[in-house]
């Protein structure tokens, strides 16, 4: 009885909680707004600025942590008085600094802001510095009262130190009014203090009287505008090293929020498709995996609004394959069941014995999959962390909800008179006997398995090799920007003409639905001021504004070869581990056979990218990672199969050992790559040029994976048992005859 009570309760939570989520809850005081308005987006999803700055400097060691430190507190300075929420300020590699600026309405401007050095000097007319910005105790927007038209300029108040300075200053120039002397900055009456910028006279007001207040108004050619920004900066503080941008990114606020927007409504079709699929191939184990399914979706979505996680792009493409694997552990449960009940079992002891049975394999290939989520989120940069983020907290999740929510549902049924029957537990006895006892001959045309994936991976890399892999500024460096032009494929040609008049050799190419977009593409890594200059004429030539601009990604050589370097180190480490864990709970053998079958995978990838000239970029990364993770689970449970059929010593022969474990595991496969490619499928059709980018990797991922866990893993083993030795797998001493 308390077994119905609590799933009756489970589904009101779950109705709960899908309400919540969705629409909010508002009761008297209490609030809670809906998922969707708090959830904390990244710069790919809220618009905004993402720059890695780094330092141009020798020192080393305690020195060089202090230079950072005093750095990184000049810069958080600067960012809190542009007023924008959760900015970002952190030091990486010892001599970078990594700022995320959600949400800044002019990323453009908020980067030059930032990597000024704003080195503010009070200079005498003979060229002597009498006052340095680190005396200034503050700096405010202020109006002259006594000019014409009031005008706007910086009010400024120094410390101590520098309240006595400047009034020593501006009594000396009293005294020396009305003669002319020359220094580094040009021809100057003596009577003059020049107030000077990063080597730059804004201002070189005449002194009035001798200022011993510690206040003094700096006027010049100001406009409200800029006067407040110069201000920001004075406060901010002056920079204690020249810092250069190595990687920068803005996405503009309309671009990105219409992403979060699509991936939310193809997330909502991605999962519907997903349960009327599970609904219609296992009936009612199907509507229990569903609940299950709902609410893994609510913990999901709650556990990102109790963290204050960041929701990425790469992350949303996490959750959603996620969400697609998560019925995985149902699916191969339903398969267990299944073949319980074939065997002659009761519902009731079918259900008991196939969640027995599904356990381990369940726990091996999730613990893979998450031993790759922990290396990528270790050792890969800001997309790889978002992804393997997401992919770590839905494997826990899944597990939880397939071994403990789906079975107390599956019992229930199991124990109900109405549907304790094996017709709504989709069992059809001939066709699961002819599958429980079917010999699929995977292994005999093996040759065929080699021979397909040989020939896809050897001429995608000569087409490649010949043609030249497309790569992407990600790894070579370079900078791209996206631009709406307002209009439908205007004249390029004022473009091409700005461009060469600043020098840049570039590529131009329309974009978006109408063609009223244009990326421009350049392999020389342009920083923010060369990006301001072009963007700046192409405003002028067709009458654009600062919001024009979608996007704008650069990439310094060095950060591209390290992007490289950080996801092959992930993925080799990633490999070793798995290695070690697989010969632990299997067999060494297996171990090699798994990592031998990821090789092929990824090398397939490299290659369709190559035959097919397809720029290699994030979505590249991010194909290869969901390869790593969702190939190795489709993998354990073809091996944990093969391991479970030698202790029972079904079919002595390895050759009919792999084939029967193959075709036993064949329709979990197919159902679980039907319900990841499900998850993913819908943004093809409702997703953004920027979400759609990554869905063809995907696509070819899953394949790939699905493909090598049926075909080539399982040969794999073969060979090697072949060549090394007919010992079974761990566990026992049966050994192998014949063939």
């Amino acid at each position: 009885m308390w077994k119905k009570v609590v799933s009756v309760l489970l589904v009101v939570v779950i109705a709960l909680g899908l309400g919540i989520s969705l629409f909010g809850l508002k009761v008297g005081s209490l609030e809670i707004p809906n998922a969707k308005d708090n959830v904390n987006l990244g710069l790919d999803l809220a618009g905004g600025a993402y720059v890695l700055l780094e330092a141009d400097t020798d020192a080393t060691g305690d020195d060089l942590e202090k230079l950072m430190e005093q750095t990184q507190a000049v810069i958080e300075n600067r960012v809190n008085e542009m007023g924008l929420s959760e900015p970002i300020v952190t030091v990486e590699s010892g001599n970078r600094i990594r700022v995320e600026l959600p949400g800044a309405q002019d990323a453009q401007a908020a980067l030059e802001a930032i990597g000024k050095t704003a080195q503010l000097e009070f200079v005498d007319a003979w060229g002597n510095t009498v006052v340095t910005g680190a005396e200034v105790k503050d700096a405010v927007l202020g109006f002259d009262g006594e000019s014409i038209g009031n005008e706007p300029g910086i009010s400024i108040k120094f410390n101590s130190e520098g309240t006595d300075k400047f009034w020593k200053a501006t009594k000396k120039a009293l005294e020396n009014k009305g003669t002319t002397v020359t220094n580094q900055y040009g021809e100057y009456d003596c009577g003059q203090i020049l107030i000077v910028l990063d080597n730059k006279v804004i201002s070189a007001p005449m002194v009035n009287a001798e200022i011993s207040g510690g206040e003094a108004f700096v006027s010049g050619s100001y406009t409200k505008e800029t006067a407040a920004a110069d201000a920001a900066l004075i406060r901010g503080g002056s920079l204690p090293v020249t810092l250069k941008e190595v990687n920068t990114s803005i996405v503009g606020a309309t671009l990105g929020y219409d992403s979060f927007e699509k991936a939310l409504v193809a997330g909502a079709i991605g999962i519907l498709l997903i349960i009327v699929f599970m609904i219609a191939v296992y009936k009612m184990m199907g509507v229990a995996a569903s609940l299950a399914l709902l609410l893994y979706v609510v913990v999901y979505i709650w556990i990102y609004e109790l963290f204050g996680a960041v929701l990425t792009l790469p992350g949303i493409f996490g959750i959603l394959l996620s969400i697609g694997m998560a019925v995985d552990a149902n699916v191969i449960i339903f398969a267990r069941i299944r073949e319980e009940i074939a065997s002659g079992k009761t519902i009731r002891a079918a259900v008991r014995a196939g969640f027995e049975r599904a356990t381990a394999t369940i726990i091996d290939s999730n613990i893979t999959t998450l031993i790759a989520g922990v290396v990528l989120y270790q050792f890969g940069t800001g997309s790889v962390k978002g992804f393997a983020w997401t992919l770590m907290i839905g494997i826990i999740i899944s597990m939880i909800t397939a071994l403990f929510v789906t079975r107390l549902f599956i019992i229930v049924l199991a124990e109900s008179k109405t549907f304790g029957k094996e017709k709504f537990f989709a069992y059809k006895k001939s066709k699961i006997k002819d599958i429980a006892q079917s010999n699929i001959p995977v292994i005999q045309k093996r040759k065929i398995w080699y021979a397909i994936s040989l020939c896809i991976i050897l001429i995608g890399f000569l087409v490649g090799g010949v043609r030249g892999f497309n790569m992407g500024i990600d790894f070579t460096g370079g900078t791209m920007m996206q631009i709406d032009m307002g209009q439908s494929q205007v004249n390029l040609a004022p473009v091409e003409q700005i461009l060469e008049k600043n020098g840049i050799d570039a590529t131009i190419v329309y974009a978006g639905d109408d063609n009223d977009e244009i990326i421009i593409r350049t392999s020389a890594s342009l920083d923010n001021d060369a990006r301001e200059v072009i963007l700046q004429d192409i405003y002028k030539e067709y009458n654009l504004d600062s919001s024009s601009l979608m996007s704008a990604d650069q990439f310094g050589p060095s950060v591209g070869k390290e992007i490289k370097t950080s996801a092959l180190k992930a993925v080799l480490i990633a490999c070793v581990l798995m290695l070690i864990y697989i010969a632990i709970r299997f067999q060494l053998k297996f171990g090699i056979a798994a990592i031998l079958a990821l090789l092929v995978d990824m090398l397939t990838m490299v290659s369709i990218y190559g035959l097919f000239h397809i720029e290699m970029n994030a979505p590249f990364i991010a194909a290869l990672l969901i390869i790593l993770g969702y190939s190795i689970n489709n993998t354990i449970v073809v091996f944990d199969r093969i391991r479970e059929n030698i202790r029972l010593g079904r079919k002595s022969k390895p050759l009919d050992l792999v084939n029967l474990s193959v075709s036993q595991t064949l329709s979990r496969t197919i159902a679980t790559s039907v319900t990841t490619i499900l998850a993913v499928a819908a943004l093809l059709v409702m997703g953004t040029s920027s979400l759609r980018s990554y869905v063809f990797p995907v696509m070819v991922g899953l394949i790939a994976g699905t493909y090598s866990s049926i075909f080539v893993s399982g040969s794999i083993w073969y060979e090697i048992n072949r060549l090394f030795g007919n010992k079974g797998s761990k566990g026992t001493k049966k050994k192998y005859v014949g063939k």
